[in-house]
């Protein structure tokens, strides 16, 4: 479909000028590979790893083989169609992706129908969204397609107008000519299409003609969800699919045994079938009402799980058997901590699910994944099937935070149709999600900072979790860029890690260290992975050396920050928050900082930490504190949609205020006490800030930055170090309510009543 694997652009002035092409078609199709990165600014002298190679970087570079199969179509109403390789869960990618091909071919943004691409083996690593990385790695091909097209349009009118290129407009889906001929792109689509692939040389328009790009954009599909018309995978009607549900263990990877009465709950009103799986006894039945009622009916000899015993003691006890050493400590004044953070949920809004129908000779899947290539590669070996005899649809998400690079779901629908040979659709309950879903694993930090006069003369952080799985396809990432990798050969783990974990500070020596263990539970990346408890542990410490030195929290970090860049967000958040100001005893201000993929960001809150004031109940007379102001400063080089990014920080400072505060699962004998968001406390409306800021900086880049993930970890530090300063004690257990059990658990042998927030009761 296009040239050589890895063809580089033409230099030119601006570096706009690249080598795209035009595909063999009925139609207009046109694609690109990707461009090389801009050559590297100057570096500190001694620069952090994450400044020569980051993750971003990694993934970028292992996408680059198969850019070429990114397409951009023109279609025959004049609409532009474009498959877009990642998968949308809510962050918003399809409306920028369309705004990039808006601003090339000049139509408007609605005009441009993004649809997401099924799972395609051939694109291997280019079909895995995670890491921020949507927008990084897309920015340049889709918009050499786009500007092929353009390029292919404009020539067909030449000859269909009967003028010079020179002298013909595109805009608005019409090209005009001087003399006020017009012809749509619809019609001038069969007239651009080539018989034969070819390569053209094309310009992407320059940043100061940009017309689309950078301007505040809404969602392209907002109107579709606030009526409910998007679909997601269980509003497809896929003919014979029928609810499905799971009954599940009472303990963490529980294996079902002997069913004693699979035949009577056969025989319950509206079931279909009944059959025990890997993972439980799955229920199919006409309504998911009917599901709910045979699940709660079921009685299972339950076989251990691979937890079982484990509590929070326990884990916390083997995480400090392994933690890595610290050394000595040093002969000069230093400051040290420790912190705990306890499991948490990715509580996607959308619970897992998926749709399957499973045929002897083939196999088709409907789900929000994002790792579908991976996907469709262990659905075809677990039904023994040829790659090509399976199809796999990637469906918009609610909501993923990590969640949906796993596909349990799928493997568990494809499993179920398999054994009773109907297609189904399966929905995991709420309390499923939060008991054998994927877990942010528990981890300890140990930071310690010495320092002498005005100077800090070392940072050493020790990093102990549970094992973090990545084996969604990242892991087969690392292993295909092995050779490429300046980090060694380590796990997949310690490679995200020293990838990711960037020290922004002039700290002297610094290093950071990982290490993991105990495998025994279902974990996977929680948006933003490592970084929001590495960041809270440092930036709290950051805190502390700022007191031990005499300085002002805020004034210490911009005197140690590394580069201008970093210091002006930092200086914006401070300004706009009106860093420093008088106020009452019991709550305080707290500012934090972080960068990450090419991004930087800060983040100034203020807290009220008095019982009684501006507090209101978690629940039963148990007062937390609330955040009641926030400001959030952002740089991530080139902005593609201002609102879209406006809108992701203003997620991810929830997601730092829950993980601050009040989001924790309790594990118990094995298994984790919350079943619903009425005891998984993510952030409510009582404890969102009444006053909230997000400051977009400037464009200081002519490439864009990570943003999706960008957030979590300064705004988490941020409440942290205010409740810290408002306490005037520094925590170091998060969050920090996870020592109130504020809620009667549910029971743990299903069945498990349905909490009246849990949404499942409607689906009678």
């Amino acid at each position: 479909m296009t040239g050589p694997n890895g063809a580089r652009p033409y230099e030119g002035p601006g570096r706009r000028r690249f080598l795209g092409y035009v595909l063999a078609a009925p139609t207009l199709v046109a694609a690109a590979p990707l461009a090389p990165a801009p050559a590297a600014g100057a570096a500190p002298a001694v620069p952090d790893l994450t400044e020569l190679l980051d993750l971003n970087d990694v993934m970028t570079a292992a996408a680059l083989p198969t850019s070429g199969l990114i397409t951009v179509e023109i279609e025959a109403d004049g609409t532009v169609s474009f498959a877009l390789p990642r998968a949308e869960v809510g962050q918003g990618i399809t409306t920028s992706t369309a705004m990039l091909v808006a601003e090339e071919l000049a139509v408007p943004p609605e005009r441009v129908r993004v649809t997401l691409a099924e799972a395609r083996p051939e694109l291997l690593f280019n079909q895995l969204t995670g890491a921020s990385n949507t927008t990084i790695a897309t920015y340049t091909p889709i918009r050499v397609a786009a500007a092929v097209a353009r390029h292919r349009l404009l020539t067909a009118a030449a000859a269909e107008l009967g003028a010079p290129v020179g002298h013909l407009t595109l805009r608005d889906g019409t090209v005009h000519d001087r003399s006020g001929a017009a012809v749509g792109i619809g019609a001038l689509a069969p007239k651009a299409a080539a018989t034969r692939s070819e390569p053209v040389e094309v310009r992407l328009t320059a940043r100061e003609d940009f017309t689309v790009i950078g301007r505040p954009h809404n969602r392209i599909d907002a109107l579709d969800a606030v009526t409910g018309r998007k679909k997601f995978a269980m509003d497809l009607d896929v003919p014979g699919a029928k609810p499905t549900m799971v009954c599940r263990p009472p303990t963490i990877n529980g294996k079902p045994g002997a069913v004693a009465n699979l035949a009577e709950v056969a025989a319950m009103p509206g079931v279909t079938d009944v059959v025990p799986i890997d993972t439980g006894v799955a229920v199919r039945a006409a309504t998911f009402g009917q599901c709910i009622d045979a699940v709660r009916a079921l009685r299972v000899d339950w076989l251990p799980g691979t937890a079982e015993g484990k509590s929070d003691e326990t884990v916390l006890r083997e995480l400090a058997a392994a933690e890595p050493p610290m050394g000595l400590p040093p002969l000069t004044p230093h400051v040290e901590g420790k912190f705990t953070f306890h499991f948490r949920s990715n509580s996607a809004l959308e619970p897992n699910c998926a749709i399957a129908d499973v045929r002897p000779d083939r196999a088709e899947v409907w789900s929000a994944l994002k790792s579908p290539v991976v996907a469709k590669e262990a659905i075809a070996a677990r039904l023994g099937l040829p790659l090509g005899r399976v199809t796999v649809h990637v469906v918009q998400g609610g909501g993923s935070f990590g969640r949906k690079l796993f596909f349990d779901a799928a493997l568990e629908a494809v499993e179920v149709s398999r054994r009773i040979g109907k297609p189904v659709k399966l929905m995991w309950h709420r309390a499923d999600d939060a008991r054998q879903g994927r877990t942010h694993p528990m981890a300890t930090s140990r930071v310690r900072a010495d320092y002498a006069g005005g100077a800090v003369l070392g940072f050493r952080q020790r990093h102990t979790s549970v094992a973090t799985d990545f084996g969604h396809g990242l892991g087969e990432l690392f292993t295909a860029m092995a050779a490429r990798l300046p980090v060694g050969d380590i796990g997949f783990s310690q490679t995200f890690f020293h990838l990711t974990q960037s020290m922004p500070y002039e700290f002297g020596p610094a290093t950071r260290l990982l290490n993991e263990t105990d495998k025994g539970f279902n974990t996977g990346s929680m948006r933003n992975v490592y970084s929001p408890d590495v960041v809270c542990a440092r930036e709290l410490v950051v805190d502390r050396l700022a007191v031990k030195m005499g300085k002002d929290p805020y004034g210490f970090r911009r005197d140690f920050l590394r580069d201008a860049r970093s210091r002006a967000v930092l200086a914006k958040a401070a300004e706009a928050g009106d860093w420093g100001r008088q106020m009452p005893e019991g709550t305080a201000q707290g500012i934090a900082f972080h960068s990450e993929y090419k991004s930087v960001s800060a983040a100034l809150v203020e807290i009220d930490c008095r019982p009684g004031t501006v507090n209101r109940p978690i629940r039963d007379g148990v007062a937390g504190p609330r955040v009641t102001r926030a400001v959030f400063a952002v740089d991530v080089g080139l902005t593609v949609n201002p609102r879209g990014l406006q809108a992701q920080m203003m997620g991810c400072l929830m997601d730092g205020i829950a993980q601050t505060l009040t989001s924790s699962l309790h594990l118990r004998d094995g298994h984790f006490l919350e079943a619903s968001w009425d005891n998984y406390f993510y952030t409510r409306q009582w404890n969102t800030p009444p006053e909230l800021e997000i400051i977009v900086m400037p464009d200081t880049s002519d490439e864009p930055g990570g943003a999706g993930e960008l957030g979590v970890a300064a705004s988490m530090a941020a409440v942290a170090c205010a409740y810290g300063r408002a306490t005037g004690t520094m925590p170091t257990v998060f969050p920090i309510n996870h020592g109130t059990l504020s809620f009667e658990p549910k029971p743990t042998v299903p069945p498990i009543p349905a909490s009246p927030t849990d949404g499942l009761d409607q689906a009678r």
